[in-house]
């Protein structure tokens, strides 16, 4: 009898553990569905997910719940960034890395990776193309045993031979081989569907394709078209049987046309876009992820000598300074926009600095924010779980000292850091 009343009271200690809640008392917060600041909210977390969000400032009901104040700080939802490359950092070694490191080095480098983005307010993030260690990395975040956000991995991009991708370009002759659809190599409709397959085989999320040339590339041409429109068409039906969505990386207008007229979902880069492209983009409800940070940084490092390899410097500086401008006609002219840095071009941790350059460029601050929040969500089904402070959404939550609504930059200086109800920041 004894032993049977001390399970019962340990059931009940755990259920007791388990029942507590957190409150957080939020001076402002951002409503990003209705695109407004509120005053004086108490958010109620219980679990992995926001409980209620109620007026005024409420006390804890009971003596296990605890209480955050920030009441001095404005508390958003945590923030998306649809363009990311989590398991790789720009340095001035990183050409040289590919035939150094292994892929134990590049799985224990993006620890950091990971963790900085999420300190940053970034909680969750769309990874466009490494080795295969980001779909690893994707696994041991969400089973909790290293920090960091919640990441949808296209695991390896697809390019064709010689494209921007192909892992073999600027290789020496008895390096370069003949890679295929199990390396991302595309050069058939065959190959488009096997490499699709061999994806979902991996366990990628979704499907990235560079349908231009690009910057980073040891390869000539930054901007022309390396996929046939119907080849575009192929790899977006075999996706859309696994439940994929297709990102295409793309800098020249020819083969964004082609790319958007194929069902792809969202458009990288998009620097050489004309108004034509801009109005099938709304046609075809696709969107483009800017990277104007990725721009400005590559524009920078291409003038540091040996930097880069001295094929890419002229692209580098050629691409990179054009980036923001199109952003700014694209919104003008009502292309549908979701936030994205090419962090990992970049430092990592570093993401937010793409709120301050969307903003030079004509966009409000409010439509920013909803950029990286609720519009993500939208491309990566997650409407009901991420995006907004509200009830039943994942509490990824984080906070700034002032309302980036009237000031920006705020947002590259986050105090506080909740996903999934587990604080990893409170500054």
């Amino acid at each position: 009898m004894k032993k049977l009343i001390t399970i019962f009271a340990a059931i009940f200690i755990c259920s007791n553990l388990w029942a507590q809640e957190i409150y957080i008392h939020a001076g402002k917060l951002v409503d990003t569905k209705n695109g407004k600041v509120l005053k004086e909210h108490t958010i109620i977390v219980s679990g992995k997910r926001i409980k209620s969000v109620e007026k005024g400032f409420i006390d804890p009901a009971s003596s296990r719940d605890s209480l955050i104040d920030l009441k001095d700080k404005t508390v958003l939802p945590g923030f998306t960034d649809m363009h990311v490359h989590i398991e790789s950092e720009t340095n001035p070694s990183k050409y040289l890395q590919r035939f150094t490191n292994n892929p134990a080095d590049d799985a224990f480098n993006s620890i950091a990776f990971a963790e900085n983005t999420l300190m940053a307010g970034f909680t969750t993030v769309r990874d466009l193309g490494g080795s295969g260690v980001n779909i690893s990395l994707r696994d041991a975040i969400a089973k909790g045993k290293v920090a960091g956000p919640r990441i949808f991995t296209a695991g390896k991009s697809l390019a064709t031979t010689g494209g921007h991708a192909d892992p073999t370009n600027g290789m020496k002759n008895s390096l370069v081989g003949d890679p295929g659809p199990k390396d991302g190599v595309v050069n058939s409709l065959e190959d488009a569907r096997k490499a699709v397959r061999q994806r979902y085989k991996n366990g990628a999320d979704l499907i990235k394709i560079t349908a231009t040339g690009g910057v980073l590339s040891v390869a000539k041409s930054s901007s022309n078209p390396q996929f046939f429109e119907e080849e575009i068409k192929e790899i977006v039906k075999t996706a859309n049987d696994y439940g994929f969505h297709v990102a295409a990386h793309a800098h020249g207008d020819e083969g964004m046309q082609r790319a958007v007229k194929a069902g792809v979902k969202t458009i990288e880069h998009g620097t050489l876009m004309s108004e034509e492209t801009m109005d099938l983009m709304k046609e075809y409800n696709a969107y483009l992820v800017p990277t104007i940070t990725a721009g400005k940084e590559v524009t920078e490092k291409a003038e540091i000598e040996n930097y880069y390899p001295e094929l890419v410097v002229p692209k580098a500086r050629e691409i990179g300074p054009k980036i923001q401008n199109t952003f700014s006609k694209a919104y003008k002219r009502g292309v549908p926009i979701v936030f994205g840095t090419d962090a990992g071009v970049f430092k990592h941790g570093e993401n937010a600095r793409e709120f301050v350059y969307m903003v030079e460029a004509g966009m409000p601050e409010m439509v920013a924010i909803q950029s990286a929040t609720i519009e993500p969500a939208k491309i990566l089904k997650m409407e009901k779980e991420t995006g907004q402070l509200a009830e039943g959404f994942y509490a990824d939550i984080i906070a700034v000292d002032e309302d980036p609504t009237e000031n920006i930059e705020i947002l590259k200086e986050v105090k506080f850091v909740m996903k999934e109800g587990e604080v990893y920041k409170n500054d």
